[in-house]
């Protein structure tokens, strides 16, 4: 929609609109007026600077806020020296907070020397009462503050805060409204995240999401696939579909489809040669969906299935309503029906109350499923959590020690599974220059292994077949194969 719209012919001294997304659009507008009166002043464009600290749905989010700005006018700037500067802040461990924290010190001596600065935080960390209380004390600096269920209504705030010098504060408790169809100044121009649902229901006692997200909603499979196919027509071939718990899409809507039915629809997008996901919740992952993935010649092999621990007891504390029985017989499943696909995953160490006993116990999962790869995190307390409150927190020694043995399990498991591709050919989506060695091109397999080769960068954005040659342990070092063809229909399902 947002190509189709000329801002630049709104009436903006008229109402704005109350239909939304047709409303943001009349904000754009205004906004766009108050960047060129700053032009005309200052002799310069201002600039802008999003700065993301989540997750892909953040990521996601932050290409939003990106993509306002540009249709605003602001030119893009790349660190904090600029005239608006936003965070897209995470709150899932409270030294996240921390970070913002410090970031939001630097600032204040920023705008000291910067008489237009203005400053905004947005995110899961702006759902948190107690810290729109403390940045509104202390912290009065800080322009515009706020949340996750409101964020399509930036153009709205922005030009609220642009035309006023008062801190502008605009928290959700929560929303049913979905609004898509804003800009979006995407990273990649090949590829792209598309949300399908926001929310978690699930309530895992450590994880504060749920609170600071909201409850589930999809959004209706044919917006989705809309999306998708104008991506398609922009030049995008891969999409990773977004949510917090993807398995459990479509149960909120008025007439539901499953997951793997939209995955379906996906695929028959024309110009979409990948899809990606993520997150899976292992309670939810469907017999449909492994046999969707079975059967695709578009889904890419790799399935992030967090476990967070091995212990039974431990899950149940958890809230995770599966056993570690129940696990590995899922894992187990989905090896047997898509051999060769790349499984990884999420560990948690020292959750309270967690023995000797549960960790061994975690050991055993991750010797049986033989993860590709897996994130392992060090329990952190999460005060708003029911883990925050409970008993027997595990010590901070023996957590440690638990967490080395457990991360070097998982290195050692990770370079056999990496290892395994060695002398094979394998298509690849050229994604960028390397960040280390300007003289190669970084790409990723569809098991999300990424491989290193020389190559010009004109091809960035194709996909190659590239033979791997050195391992690395978790990446490989290649050839590409000049004589293959650019795109394959039928990408490799590795």
């Amino acid at each position: 929609m947002y190509n189709e719209i000329d801002l630049d012919i709104i009436e903006i001294n008229s109402e704005p609109p109350t239909e939304e997304p047709f409303r943001q659009y009349y904000f754009m507008a205004k906004c766009r007026r108050w960047v060129k009166d700053f032009e005309q002043k200052n002799g310069r464009l201002p600039k802008s600077f999003v700065l993301n600290m989540g997750c892909q749905m953040n990521a996601r989010d932050s290409e939003k806020l990106a993509g306002i700005l540009e249709q605003a006018g602001f030119l893009e700037a790349l660190d904090e020296h600029a005239d608006f500067v936003i965070y897209n802040t995470c709150t899932v461990r409270e030294n996240a907070n921390l970070k913002v924290y410090g970031h939001l010190g630097l600032l204040k001596h920023e705008k000291k020397s910067n008489p237009h600065m203005r400053i905004a935080l947005c995110g899961c960390m702006m759902q948190e009462p107690e810290v729109v209380e403390k940045l509104k004390k202390s912290y009065r600096f800080v322009d515009l503050i706020f949340g996750t269920h409101n964020i399509f209504k930036f153009a709205e705030l922005l030009a609220a805060t642009l035309e006023s010098r008062e801190q502008v504060v605009d928290i959700w408790d929560g929303t049913d409204e979905i609004v898509e169809d804003l800009p979006v100044e995407r990273k990649y121009p090949f590829k792209s995240g598309v949300n399908i649902m926001f929310g978690c229901n699930n309530f895992c006692s450590y994880c504060i999401v749920p609170y600071v997200r909201g409850r589930e909603r999809s959004r209706r499979p044919e917006d989705i696939l809309r999306e998708i196919e104008t991506l398609a027509e922009d030049g995008v071939s891969e999409v990773m579909l977004l949510g917090q718990n993807v398995n459990s899409y479509g149960k909120t809507l008025q007439e539901p489809v499953s997951f793997g039915e939209l995955l379906r629809r996906v695929e028959q997008v024309e110009g979409i040669k990948r899809i990606r996901f993520m997150t899976s919740h292992p309670k939810d992952l469907s017999e449909e969906l492994i046999q969707v993935m079975k059967e695709s010649k578009k889904i890419c092999r790799h399935l992030h299935l967090p476990l967070q621990s091995g212990s039974t007891r431990i899950l149940k504390a958890m809230n995770r309503k599966y056993t570690k029985e129940q696990y590995l017989e899922l894992a187990e499943r989905i090896r047997r029906e898509i051999p060769g696909i790349s499984l990884t995953t999420d560990i948690i160490v020292g959750f309270p109350g967690e023995t000797e006993e549960d960790f061994l116990e975690t050991l055993d999962v991750v010797k049986k499923v033989q993860y590709d790869n897996a994130y392992t995190f060090i329990y952190s307390k999460r005060t708003g959590t029911p883990a925050a409150a409970m008993e027997n927190q595990v010590p901070e020694a023996e957590v440690k020690s638990r967490f080395d043995r457990l991360l070097a399990l998982v290195q050692e498991n990770a370079r056999a599974q990496t290892a395994r591709f060695a002398d094979s050919v394998q298509e690849v989506l050229i994604e960028e220059v390397n960040e280390h060695d300007s003289s190669l091109l970084t790409g990723r397999m569809s098991n999300n292994l990424l491989v290193h080769f020389p190559g010009d960068t004109s091809l960035i954005g194709s996909i190659r077949k590239v033979r791997l040659e050195v391992c690395k342990g978790f990446y490989y070092m290649g050839t590409l194969l000049e004589n293959a063809p650019q795109e394959s229909k039928t990408p490799s399902r590795l």
